[in-house]
């Protein structure tokens, strides 16, 4: 549906998570933002300061189940029925490296059936459609391949015990790939190479987050790898600003890397933390994990192409912000973390 009043309504699921907190915080300049969040991976820390502004609404729900927006009252101030939504940002996905092991179900069916319902709210309206995918579906990086184009295709063992995750993003894209072939809508795919930044939570063995209330407490900073362990990163407010420049494509642009312009070491960056807090830690490595694996660093060229994007938030600035943030935020983490 067009936008008939003064402000398009957007929806994002797991607008209660990481990425997706700052993204609705950053549509909120310029849109009704629709979050829906049922917490399995998230909190309602994230998004308090956001239920105070009047175009910012709520609602508790699993979009794994069906479910038709107008069936919220709640959202009876967007005008749903004659509005509808202009655009979806569907982000609700169970990736805890903590719970995965509990999670593998959780993970089929937001993979298969939550896209399909949010799909079909897309079809429903003629929503633009953004699905945030991953990295993963290329395969480890290796030696010899460390860099991706969106027009790698990777190599995935759907047999694996992390496959529910890793194959199911891959069948997740092909769900968006099939509505646009036959429904017509304007969906699009964010591969989301590793991201960090404030509002991560704790003890999720998601590394970044854990060095540095390590370091703050003077306890070791722990590498599930090698000291050969490395990754690309950015910052969230960097991929943020790339999921709206993807929803603003043109029809055209389906599928475009997310992500750090450079590969660096899990080492580097534990020991930069020690450096910004002044900490006595040390840093220790452990075997690797199930769902932490080895990933490379996108090739950017057509995010720069057709997004006129590129990551801005330089490591060290980005660190700098997470201690600050960690540093103020310690004690309501921890709260966070155990829930």
């Amino acid at each position: 549906m067009k936008n008939v009043f003064e402000k398009k309504n957007v929806l994002v699921t797991g607008g209660a998570g990481f990425i997706g907190s700052h993204l609705c915080e950053r549509l909120l300049k310029e849109a009704r933002v629709i979050c829906i969040d049922n917490f399995s991976n998230s909190s309602s820390q994230n998004i308090n300061h956001l239920l105070q502004y009047p175009d910012f609404e709520f609602i508790n729900f699993d979009v794994n189940q069906p479910f038709k927006l107008e069936q919220f009252d709640e959202l009876n101030k967007f005008k749903i029925k004659y509005q509808g939504v202009q655009e979806i940002y569907h982000l609700a996905c169970p990736t805890s490296p903590k719970k995965f092991e509990n999670s593998k179900i959780e993970n089929l069916v937001s993979n298969s059936v939550g896209m399909i319902n949010t799909l079909e709210i897309a079809s429903q309206y003629k929503a633009k459609y953004i699905f945030t995918s991953t990295s993963v579906i290329y395969g480890d990086a290796t030696g010899e391949k460390k860099v991706f184009k969106e027009t790698d295709i990777g190599i995935i063992d759907h047999l694996s015990p992390r496959a529910c995750y890793d194959e199911g993003k891959r069948f997740a894209e092909t769900c968006v790939e099939t509505y646009n072939q036959t429904r017509g809508i304007d969906g699009k795919i964010a591969r989301v190479f590793t991201t960090y930044g404030t509002r991560m939570k704790l003890f999720e063995n998601q590394l970044i987050p854990d060095f540095i209330i390590n370091a703050l407490e003077g306890k070791d900073l722990v590498i599930y790898g090698d000291e050969n362990f490395a990754t690309s990163l950015s910052y969230v407010t960097d991929i943020v600003d790339g999921l709206i420049r993807l929803m603003a494509s043109d029809a055209d642009v389906k599928v475009a890397n997310l992500g750090g312009d450079s590969i660096v070491k899990y080492v580097d960056v534990a020991n930069e933390i020690i450096k910004l807090t002044n900490s006595s830690s040390q840093v220790v490595f452990k075997p690797a994990m199930l769902f932490i694996t080895k990933k490379g660093m996108p090739d950017l060229t057509y995010a720069k192409d057709k997004l006129g994007w590129l990551p801005l938030v330089r490591l060290e600035e980005g660190l700098d912000k997470m201690v600050d943030y960690v540093s103020a935020n310690r004690e309501a983490l921890a709260l966070q973390a155990s829930e």
